[in-house]
């Protein structure tokens, strides 16, 4: 039987994520509707700014007091969409303590927090669902989560930041360099004013300590993700990347050692084989490549972020948030029974791409090769070019834990042969 009496929902937020929301639920009530089992209302929307007209929402709805809205008591699911760490962790325990669930789209309170927003939400009863936060509207979180509950998943390794890809995709189909890249993708609007968060890294790896924490059931955080940004990418190293029949990501990998017994998170430029399916994700798009035992290879793929499909996210949350609270239930919350310590980024297995400029001259190779063998690296390929005294040596190793590359690379440079290393990379995807 359908329940007459509508579910009432908050909205902290309606910048350009929040507005789309408000207009889905507005436009789609209907539909909504009958996916839910009872008519969803708007029933507040707190603001920074309420002179600014925000069209298709009552005006009576609007407030700046974010902390009465989640106070009421009559609201049943709160929408939070306004990011950062505070004031929306205040404001979410205190949605839960005053009887609301919690959707949200908020990766970097997530990443920080999410173990103890988890908490409280068991705590007083009440669902903490965000699948916007990774991935826009790829459905990801809860296929992790969910479909593959039953499964053991061994590595999530993805392109989770549209800005970035978009980047590296015009570097490598145009030739352009990294600031001529960065240039168009903040006119086209696919980068921020301050592309910080995207182009070193922060966003990406807040994403992939939430996707690392649902994949292997225990606790990441924020802290625990190496992170290496992309802004010293250049057009030679495309270049090399091509010679390999390689192209360039700025990839998120977490996954679990070879025992089992760890896991981790890093997020980091990298060579992929033009043969791997993320090599032909092109523009702002993102996919994500989950291996796991039983279902083996999967990829998810389509828009990353954008008021349209994030919303979507926040949506088909909102549904399945309003089903359990007509239900009296609550969905899977956190799920960290395995308790895995998050291993270093030395302790990771993995190949370097290495580009030194050297003296031209006999005797170089063998110096250079002696440090690999002295560091238990095996070398995969050389190539060597050079003219007029001096020399371009581009080595690829083998896998070896990444302690041992780095070591590596920092006896490297103490060679009085070695002019300089030109660029490092690591190759993944095979």
């Amino acid at each position: 039987m359908m329940r007459t009496r509508p579910l009432k929902v908050a909205l902290l937020g309606c910048g350009v994520v929040g507005s789309e929301v408000a207009r889905i639920m507005t436009t789609h009530a209907d539909d909504l509707t009958a996916r839910i089992g009872a008519p969803v209302e708007l029933a507040g929307v707190a603001v920074r700014r309420p002179s600014k007209v925000r069209e298709g929402i009552e005006p009576e709805l609007i407030t700046t007091d974010a902390t009465a809205l989640v106070k009421r008591g009559d609201i049943d699911v709160i929408v939070e969409v306004i990011g950062g760490i505070e004031p929306a962790r205040t404001l979410i325990t205190t949605a839960f303590e005053h009887g609301a669930s919690v959707v949200s789209a908020n990766k970097a309170l997530i990443a920080q927090d999410g173990a103890a927003l988890h908490e409280a939400a068991v705590e007083h009863g009440r669902d903490l669902y965000y699948e916007a936060a990774v991935a826009g509207a790829i459905p990801l979180i809860r296929p992790l989560r969910e479909s593959l509950a039953g499964d053991k998943v061994n590595r999530v390794l993805g392109i989770v930041n549209g800005t970035t890809n978009f980047i590296l995709d015009a570097m490598d189909t145009t030739g352009a360099g990294y600031q001529e890249a960065l240039d168009e993708a903040t006119a086209l609007g696919y980068a921020e004013a301050d592309p910080t968060a995207d182009v070193e890294g922060f966003d990406a790896a807040a994403k992939a300590a939430i996707l690392a924490g649902i994949a292997f059931h225990t606790r990441v955080r924020l802290d625990d993700v190496y992170r290496e940004g992309m802004t010293e990418v250049t057009a030679a190293d495309f270049a090399s990347a091509k010679r390999m029949g390689c192209t360039i990501k700025l990839l998120a990998i977490c996954e679990r050692a070879a025992d089992g017994e760890s896991v981790t998170a890093r997020v980091h430029p990298a060579m992929i084989p033009l043969s791997h399916p993320l090599a032909s994700v092109r523009e702002a798009y993102n996919a994500v490549f989950v291996e796991a035992e039983a279902a083996g290879q999967l990829m998810f793929y389509g828009p990353g972020a954008g008021g349209s499909p994030t919303a979507s996210a926040v949506l088909g949350d909102l549904v399945a948030v309003c089903r359990n609270k007509l239900a009296e239930t609550t969905g899977p919350g956190d799920s960290a029974y395995t308790q895995l310590p998050v291993g270093s980024m030395g302790e990771v297995v993995t190949r370097y791409h290495i580009s030194l400029d050297v003296a031209d001259k006999p005797g170089v190779l063998a110096q250079v090769a002696t440090v690999f063998a002295e560091h238990g690296v095996s070398i995969d390929t050389v190539r060597q070019t050079g003219k007029d005294g001096e020399a371009s040596l581009v080595v690829v190793t083998h896998r070896a834990p990444d302690a041992a590359l780095t070591g590596t690379v920092d006896a490297l440079r103490r060679l009085d042969t070695v002019r300089g290393v030109a660029s490092i990379m690591r190759v993944e995807g095979e």
